[in-house]
């Protein structure tokens, strides 16, 4: 696999090496091994596989401490822009977020450490997008920022009259009134 680096360090997009001919293709999707050499230790504990349809936005979530997950999150069907804004108060890049498009096309995974709060909307028709995460999913335990929070100016690709998400999510806190301050 390759590794590249994004605008916020620890952010990295993995590239996996396919192998095509006229039978389809095959690519390992992932190797604790080269995971471990390549972006470091992590030990996942927890997959989660989710569907959705056009316009779809799902986010900005996070765990609260001490239940953050690191995740590696890749699309077997369709496409979405991730969306990732880095929590950690003491980085350089503190707030600000980094977006990838991952889709089954181009087979990319992003590997997001903890300290982020995610989130992704569907460029496609339909998308299902796998997740592994290194923390489990507790209750009670998550956070979140709304989508459209101006001063994240986060560019999600789809027309706001498209966008489609929970009613838990429209109630979501800006950036300035979440836990972070």
């Amino acid at each position: 696999m390759n590794v590249i680096e994004t605008a916020i360090e620890g952010v990295v997009i993995l590239e996996p090496h396919l192998f095509e001919d006229t039978r389809g293709y095959f690519f390992e999707s992932f190797s604790q091994r080269d995971f471990e050499e390549k972006v470091g230790r992590v030990n996942f504990v927890q997959d989660n596989e989710s569907k959705s349809f056009y316009g779809v936005l799902r986010g900005l979530h996070y765990q609260l401490a001490p239940y953050e997950q690191a995740k590696l999150v890749r699309v077997v069907k369709g496409c979405v822009w991730d969306v990732n804004v880095d929590l950690r108060k003491d980085s350089p890049t503190f707030g600000k977020h980094v977006a990838v498009e991952l889709s089954e096309k181009n087979k990319r995974q992003l590997f997001i450490p903890k300290g982020f709060a995610h989130g992704f909307a569907v460029l496609s028709e339909e998308v299902i997008f796998q997740y592994k995460c290194d923390n489990y999913y507790t209750p009670g335990q998550e956070g979140g920022i709304r989508f459209d929070d101006p001063e994240l100016g986060i560019d999600w690709r789809i027309p706001q009259k498209d966008i489609l998400c929970s009613e838990k999510d429209k109630q979501l806190k800006s950036f300035r009134e979440s836990f972070v301050f």
